[in-house]
């Protein structure tokens, strides 16, 4: 059995930095990975490709050749991927053994985990070829700056956690670059009293009902929680890394560590 992760997330939420990260760890402790770039536009990368799907078609070809602008261009890239999961994919698919634990960099087109079916039957074909995956969603912490763009967040990662149907493990990145970390700590464990509070101030009071569904359904089923990622600490993405492990059934004999809240920085 393989083991992979999906990194999904808006363009500019650090999916490839994530990465990078991950595979710098996992250098430093002895654990081998493999990263898979799955975005046809992607240029420079700071580790290793196991595969790279612009050896089977990249997007500046696309456009330059059927004259499609940079969306459309990408959309056609995915399809042209589906359609090459039983050729292109399996062969490279069959390079890895048992409990190889692959990594897939995704493109930042929301619509490509939302509603195009695309990355589900990519998802569909690497469980076909014994793969657990779990679906890492990445955004923005810089994003999360009042609580109406909180739970739009919420309803993003919730609508990619419907259409993909995997384990999902959501990060909020960049948690470095955050200065004042306390307004984001507020939404990491929200109160829901507060959030429906804060919400209604800021909507019109029609939506009123709206608002308290999307409270309940953010609280009341637990159906969206973020973890945040500071790549300055390891224990950060130690910490994400053994919750993902833990999705996928990766090392099972392992304990999955303790979160640990306490701010101060590794030695």
């Amino acid at each position: 059995m393989g083991y992979a992760q999906l990194v999904i997330g808006p363009a500019g939420s650090g999916k490839s930095t994530y990465c990078s990260s991950l595979y710098k760890h996992c250098e430093t402790v002895g654990r081998q990975i493999h990263i898979v770039n799955l975005d046809p536009a992607a240029e420079n990368f700071d580790y290793p490709l196991a595969m790279d799907i612009r050896e089977l078609v990249c997007l500046e070809d696309v456009m330059e050749e059927l004259g499609l602008g940079p969306n459309g261009g990408l959309i056609y890239c995915m399809e042209h991927l589906e359609e090459n999961l039983d050729d292109w994919l399996t062969e490279e698919l069959d390079n890895y053994m048992d409990d190889d634990y692959l990594v897939f960099d995704c493109p930042g087109q929301i619509e490509l985990f939302s509603h195009v079916p695309v990355l589900k039957n990519f998802v569909e074909h690497l469980k076909r070829k014994n793969f657990n995956v779990c679906a890492v969603y990445l955004l923005d912490s810089q994003f999360i700056t009042d609580v109406t763009k909180f739970i739009s967040g919420c309803m993003a990662s919730l609508s990619a956690m419907v259409q993909l149907e995997l384990p999902h493990v959501n990060i909020l990145s960049k948690m470095d670059l955050v200065t004042n970390k306390r307004d984001i700590e507020n939404y990491l464990n929200p109160e829901p009293d507060t959030l429906l509070r804060e919400l209604n101030q800021r909507m019109a009071p029609q939506f009123g009902k709206l608002n308290k569904s999307l409270i309940e359904l953010v609280d009341q089923y637990s159906m969206v929680s973020f973890i945040p990622l500071d790549l300055r600490k390891e224990r950060s993405i130690q910490y994400i890394l053994s919750q993902i492990d833990n999705c996928i059934q990766y090392g099972e004999d392992a304990d999955v560590k303790i979160k640990d809240f306490d701010p101060e920085e590794d030695d």
